[in-house]
């Protein structure tokens, strides 16, 4: 049956390839939204930016819960659970 399956399916051979190619896009771009490293870049940015006096405590305090809410989405979707 295996043969006649690929037989009769070999039109939609297109359409698998497609497919195959938006999964591999989805992987490559939650691998990259997922990434820690560029939000913890992020924090120690701001941290310098605190301690230079370009920033004011207030603008700090409301970047960081941003990217701290940031990693938490991150580690919860490591973790496997679900979107909040």
């Amino acid at each position: 049956m295996g043969l006649l399956e690929q037989l009769l399916t070999l039109p939609l051979a297109p359409v698998r390839g497609v497919g195959w190619v938006v999964d591999r896009v989805v992987e490559a771009a939650e691998r990259e939204y997922y990434d820690p490293e560029p939000v913890e870049r992020e924090l120690a940015a701001l941290e310098s930016a605190l301690l230079a006096g370009r920033i004011d405590q207030e603008t700090f305090d409301e970047r960081e819960d941003l990217l701290l809410d940031r990693l938490e989405e991150i580690a919860a979707y490591r973790r496997g659970d679900p979107a909040p």
